[in-house]
């Protein structure tokens, strides 16, 4: 008897994962991951657009998790307190993610053929950042405040998760701390008012 079908984001995620794992990215197909899962392709796309999408999880939940997150914080929190909190939060994993998750990094950060869809991903996340921003600094959110500290949060975090895929027990949420402890000293962000 096959194994049971995958049916949620996280069971079709881990099953393409070990696949990824060991086989690697570009030469596991969407049939390779069906198989598998014991699922057919139109399930698996109602899951994921794509197999480009599929390291992401789903993305778009967690993303409004943070807008929500950060619409919650007091408003008399600083911007960067109130930024590294909801990022912070935002990478928060139970334990038994961890693993999955230090897999889909090295994916995302190192695989050729995901970097230029993770750009279109990563400009998802700093609109979430320069949204709260613009609405913190009563300032459009497309104006060069918001979208250049989205893009410093943003590179500030993928710093540290390149530290974090560097060092097996290296805790990822200690890093980004420490990331955006140095942003906030090196660039002095403050928040008007």
């Amino acid at each position: 008897m096959g194994r049971q079908p995958s049916t949620s984001h996280a069971e079709l995620s881990h099953v393409a994962l070990e696949l990824f794992r060991v086989r690697g990215f570009d030469r596991t197909t969407v049939d390779d991951i069906v198989a598998a899962a014991g699922i057919g392709r139109r399930t698996f796309f109602r899951y994921f657009p794509s197999k480009n999408d599929l390291p992401w999880g789903d993305f778009e939940t967690l993303l409004e998790r943070m807008r929500e997150h950060l619409a919650s914080l007091p408003s008399d929190l600083p911007l960067v307190e109130a930024l590294c909190a909801s990022v912070i939060e935002f990478n928060r994993l139970p334990a038994s993610e961890i693993p999955y998750h230090r897999e889909r990094m090295e994916l995302l950060l190192h695989v050729p053929s995901l970097l230029a869809h993770s750009t279109l991903r990563y400009a998802s996340w700093r609109q979430v950042v320069a949204e709260f921003v613009a609405d913190r600094l009563q300032v459009p959110e497309d104006s060069l405040e918001p979208q250049a500290i989205a893009w410093a949060f943003l590179a500030v975090s993928l710093s540290a998760y390149e530290q974090w895929l560097k060092t097996e027990d290296a805790d990822l949420l200690e890093l980004l701390a420490a990331a955006f402890r140095t942003l906030d000293s090196a660039f002095r962000l403050r928040e008007h008012g």
